[in-house]
């Protein structure tokens, strides 16, 4: 779907499209009623289309907002303006990782940082018993101050919390986003999340390790 810039969704105007990916459109947007800027991610209508799948996801999503960390992005608001359901995020000027990393990489403290700051912010959402799953250099923005922020953790999955001993490892089912296709991205995956295996928050371990390479 194409937003123009005045277009309106509840109080948020849309100012101009910032980019877009296979969970849906993200644009620039100004709070009306805050006078803040945000960014709004629009979800595909097919994402959410199931009422019990739009009942979790919001359950997810309400989870994720109370993530409280300066490494991770800030998500103000889920909302529903006529049939189009959208997130309203922290907006974070900078560039996205990927943007950094030349094809012989980029210098190891520098490289070092930014995985120690994608750590803690991993960290803090694991102790939620949230996991991301799509850990990537292109779900990470840097700022001009060099300040990482991880994006999406708004379409992160809880982990399932099992009966049994308190140690016992917590798992996720992979969520299937189209017919045989498994939300994340093939290139960073762990074996197991590319298996459409149970997976729990080692599964970012993983990822972050694929980013650091």
């Amino acid at each position: 779907m194409t937003l123009s810039a005045g277009t309106r969704l509840g109080p948020y105007e849309i100012l101009s499209p910032i980019g877009a990916g296979g969970m849906g459109e993200v644009f620039k947007a100004t709070d009306t009623r805050l006078h803040r800027t945000v960014a709004i991610k629009i979800l595909p209508r097919d994402k959410v289309a199931d009422p019990e799948r739009k009942r979790r996801f919001m359950q997810e999503a309400r989870a994720a907002s109370a993530l409280n960390h300066p490494n991770i992005i800030t998500l103000h608001d889920i909302a529903s303006d006529n049939g189009m359901d959208y997130l309203v995020m922290e907006f974070v000027p900078g560039k996205s990782l990927d943007k950094f990393i030349t094809p012989k990489g980029m210098p190891l403290a520098e490289a070092v940082d930014y995985v120690g700051q994608i750590a803690a912010a991993l960290a803090a959402a694991h102790t939620a018993g949230i996991a991301h799953r799509d850990i990537k250099p292109a779900n990470v923005m840097i700022t001009a101050e060099g300040h990482a922020k991880v994006l999406d953790f708004g379409l992160a999955k809880l982990e399932e919390r099992p009966s049994g001993p308190e140690d016992e490892t917590r798992t996720i089912e992979p969520k299937l986003t189209e017919t045989g296709a498994i939300m994340g991205t093939v290139a960073y995956m762990s074996p197991e999340q590319a298996s459409a295996k149970p997976v729990d928050h080692r599964t970012d371990i993983f990822s972050l390790g694929v980013v650091l390479y």
